[in-house]
């Protein structure tokens, strides 16, 4: 089967590793055919962690362009994110004087050629905000007012509403997790059918302005109901002025990017979460997918490790290939999908007009997977777009809120089910004593129960994922620690903090304020400020119910 998978040359370093060593798999029939080898991969990845990306096209740098990236390593937030510096002053020294002249002088050629080259740039800016709205910002604390701003400037002129992206992504699809109550689930849908999908996007395209804010509703966020319906019309009053000044420019700057992203979106997502288990719909590894291709991964800042992005959202998106391999063999006993020479929008393409051959095809079989001919490929892939009926939904899902409109109350169902790997972050200081303790100790513990998984054996701990980062947390990650520290837990996380008010402040003033070591459960939502073993172990110990 391996003679399926070809190595495409445009893929990046990272992806090539991750295609090769999983061929090898595939050739030794063995997921642990050689972690000699894997472990190599994971260290090399490791060593150019500090290396930066210029631009997306190529991998490396040009001498020429060393004075360029030596000023905009000192603007990114993450230094080795110099492509997104290098993104930024692409659209606004093309796309913002391009929108210019069209409300000054418009023409149809011109707006034409505007719009397809929105198109072109769409994806990739979408997954540079979506870097931004999960890390609160891509540039330094220096320049946190361009950060807060730039947005308001770009996003409508991408096909954006303002704030929409996070609130509906970061604040509701991620807490939902494609289930019954996220709005863009895909469960309630047959995956393949053109009707169903045609009905999937009509619904976000009609409704999405008043459904969201009424989620935050009912889920008791009143403010956010506020904020996430606010944007999305002011959004639209702003459209309406714009088309007051020039109708014709307005269609070609701002609605016709608007209805393409809005498709867009819906066509990733589709394909994103369309293949779900309905023996285990809640977990991350059986209901998205990941993909090792050139449009996804090259050019869209590892798009395509979307299971690697639900498993923890936090997680930079040049780290995606080195947790994929670190934790290859949990995929494969989980019974993930991974495809390859083909994106999220030509997997939504070839379910539409059921294709499941090109899709058998491009599968990257792992585990009990590598024992399926085509046709059975084919079968397991059906299997997982079949539509959930409501009654498959309440059984199903572990934790669904389900809305019922006639009570206008929110149900809650406890199912029993097997979940995902919980995600703990360590925020280390490499130099301190205190903090090498809490790395050694959670690596100690996560081998332990990571081992006992592996063997079948009974632990007292369930397993965990484990992200140790030298990075200091955003705000909005440091908010949502001090809410899990309690008031007093907040001295303990910031230095002679008095109260939330007061740490955010102090935080904001200087990020040294942030007494590392911080490990964080954002699963169950416990922080443990410093080196207190029994308290660390307390967190990690997880006893089965």
């Amino acid at each position: 089967m391996e003679r399926l998978i070809s190595l495409d040359d445009a893929l990046t370093v990272a992806d090539r590793l991750v295609l090769t060593r999983l061929i090898d798999d595939i050739k030794e029939a063995d997921v642990g055919s050689d972690e000699a080898k894997t472990a190599q991969d994971i260290a090399a990845l490791k060593a150019t962690r500090h290396v930066p990306t210029v631009l997306l096209s190529v991998d490396g740098c040009l001498p020429l362009l060393q004075p360029y990236v030596q000023m905009a390593r000192k603007a990114a937030r993450h230094p080795t994110d110099v492509v997104m510096i290098t993104h930024l002053l692409l659209y606004v020294c093309t796309t913002v004087p391009s929108a210019l002249v069209l409300y000054r002088h418009f023409s149809l050629v011109h707006g034409l050629i505007h719009a397809a080259m929105q198109l072109y740039y769409m994806g990739t800016y979408t997954l540079m905000m979506h870097q931004h709205i999960h890390q609160r910002g891509i540039l330094t604390k220096d320049l946190a007012l361009i950060d807060v701003i730039f947005p308001y400037l770009l996003d409508p002129l991408m096909g954006h509403t303002w704030n929409s992206y996070y609130y509906h992504h970061v604040k509701h699809h991620h807490v939902e997790n494609n289930g019954p109550d996220d709005l863009s689930s895909t469960v309630r849908y047959q995956r393949d059918s053109i009707r169903d999908f045609a009905r999937y996007v009509g619904r976000f395209f009609f409704l999405v302005w008043l459904e969201l804010p009424l989620y935050f509703v009912r889920t008791k966020r009143p403010t956010m109901a506020i904020r996430a319906g606010g944007w999305e019309i002011l959004t639209y009053l702003f459209y309406l002025a714009m088309a007051a000044r020039s109708a014709k420019a307005t269609i070609f700057v701002y609605l016709l990017p608007f209805l393409l992203m809005r498709l867009g979106l819906m066509l990733g997502n589709w394909a994103q979460h369309a293949f779900v288990d309905s023996d285990e719909p809640n977990s991350d590894f059986r209901s998205s997918i990941t993909l090792i291709d050139v449009a996804s991964n090259r050019f869209c800042f590892n798009d395509g490790y979307h299971t690697s992005h639900h498993l923890n959202p936090l997680r930079h998106w040049r780290d995606h290939p080195i947790s994929f391999l670190e934790q290859k063999q949990t995929y494969a006993r989980e019974g993930a999908l991974v495809f390859h020479n083909i994106d999220f929008l030509f997997i939504s393409l070839s379910l539409l007009r059921k294709d499941y051959d090109r899709l058998a095809r491009c599968m990257v079989p792992m585990g009990d997977q590598m024992g399926l001919d085509l046709e059975g490929r084919v079968t397991l892939l059906k299997r997982l777009t079949r539509r959930f009926s409501e009654k498959d939904m309440q059984d199903k899902f572990r934790q669904g809120r389900l809305f019922d409109a006639r009570k206008n109350t929110v149900l809650t169902q406890k199912v029993t089910q097997r979940k995902t790997a919980d995600v703990i972050t360590l925020f280390h200081r490499p130099g301190s004593a205190a903090s090498n303790r809490v790395a050694e100790l959670l690596k100690k513990t996560s081998i332990q129960v990571q081992t006992a998984a592996a063997e079948n054996k009974t632990s007292e701990r369930e397993p965990f994922e484990l992200d140790i980062t030298e990075e200091l947390p955003t705000s909005g990650q440091v908010e949502t620690i001090l809410e899990y520290a309690g008031q007093r837990g907040i001295p303990r996380v910031i230095q002679n903090a008095r109260d939330v008010k007061d740490a955010l402040q102090r935080f904001k003033e200087s990020k040294d304020n942030f007494l590392r070591p911080v490990t964080v459960d954002w699963d169950k939502g416990k922080v443990v400020a410093g080196d207190n073993e029994s308290e660390i172990l307390k967190l990690v110990n997880a006893r089965k119910e």
